[in-house]
């Protein structure tokens, strides 16, 4: 479908959901960034936008608290959960627990390079164990009719010629996997921090965009380096599908115009005043809970991003979210210093 998804954004909904595109935009997984609560307020910017879960490791998701790591909104819908692990029954069991709780897609990840993932052999690692990576992928699609994903680097380490990516993507989608989310740097699995592995090594678009036209029956999602939706529509011209990630926790006003200007739907963006309303109810229920007001409004710090008032926003949140008995009234407060 390369280049056609500008006809495509002009087409009712039914159809691009039935030409399996209907995720043209998405919020990457992010640990320690895309938990519930930021979810629901991203969902208060935008309704179309996929969502996806921080990565969750197979053994948590089996054995831990579900409702503490899987629980969700209906109002974060749609969403996919995305795992962490390299077992097949593991990732079988994952994928029947993720149908359960009414999750959209599951996601594999195969993109994370931290040590503690390596360990555990999953994450950007399985890069260089693709029938491993198939195997997991065929155990999670017959365990379940959630579609199955996968977000991978272009490479990893030695391994980064665009022929070793294809052949991942070859060995993969042979299990009848059709999208995968493609992350436009490789990956150091030694020598660099994740933090550096998201900006050292160089992004290289190009490589995502040959994928697409050499394997044109799949669905190809690019990530990396993505600020603009400008750049969305961009590579919209030569992929199926874009994903943003520290951008959307960085300026998530980002998204607001999205629903209208990247899927069609003739909606007015909310502002960020009533953005902020829409989160107060939300605020009060989580208080009354007994979770503190910081788990919240840490994620609405950077709504006002270069906006008069920004930093007297972020400063009364910041000095005020975290003492006893803290909540909607700071940030009514804090939004009251911000002109309209």
């Amino acid at each position: 479908m390369t280049g056609n998804n500008t006809a495509l954004l002009s087409q009712p909904q039914e159809t691009r959901q039935s030409a399996q595109t209907a995720h043209l935009l998405s919020v990457a997984p992010m640990m320690d960034r895309t938990d519930r609560h930021f979810r629901y307020f991203m969902r208060q910017i935008t309704r179309r936008t996929l969502l996806y879960t921080e990565m969750i490791t197979t053994a948590a998701i089996m054995h831990g608290d579900r409702e503490v790591l899987l629980g969700f909104s209906p109002e974060e819908k749609p969403l996919a959960l995305q795992v962490g692990g390299d077992d097949p029954t593991e990732l079988a069991e994952s994928a029947r627990i993720a149908k359960d709780m009414g999750y959209d897609e599951i996601n594999l990840n195969v993109g994370c390079p931290s040590s503690r993932v390596q360990n555990g052999n999953f994450g950007a690692c399985l890069m260089a164990q693709p029938d491993r990576v198939a195997r997991g992928v065929e155990a999670m699609q017959k365990a379940t009719n959630l579609p199955v994903t996968v977000k991978h680097r272009i490479g990893i380490d030695d391994r980064d010629r665009y022929e070793d990516m294809a052949h991942f993507v070859r060995t993969v989608s042979a299990t009848g996997c059709q999208r995968f989310i493609v992350h436009a740097r490789k990956a150091w699995l030694s020598g660099l921090n994740p933090k550096e592995n998201r900006t050292v090594p160089p992004l290289r678009y190009e490589d995502i965009y040959r994928l697409k036209r050499e394997f044109p029956h799949l669905i190809i999602d690019i990530n990396g380096g993505i600020v603009t939706l400008d750049q969305v529509r961009t590579h919209l011209q030569q992929v199926d599908a874009v994903t943003i990630g520290r951008a959307a926790y960085d300026n998530p006003y980002l998204f607001a115009t999205c629903d209208r200007d990247i899927y069609g739907e003739p909606v007015a963006p909310p502002t960020r005043h009533q953005v902020v309303n829409a989160m107060l109810p939300y605020i009060d229920e989580w208080m009354a809970k007994g979770i503190t007001l910081h788990k919240i409004s840490r994620h609405m710090l950077q709504l006002f991003t270069g906006q008069p008032g920004s930093r007297a926003w972020k400063r009364h949140i910041s000095e005020n979210a975290h003492l006893p008995g803290a909540g909607s009234d700071v940030i009514r407060a804090a939004l009251a210093k911000v002109p309209l």
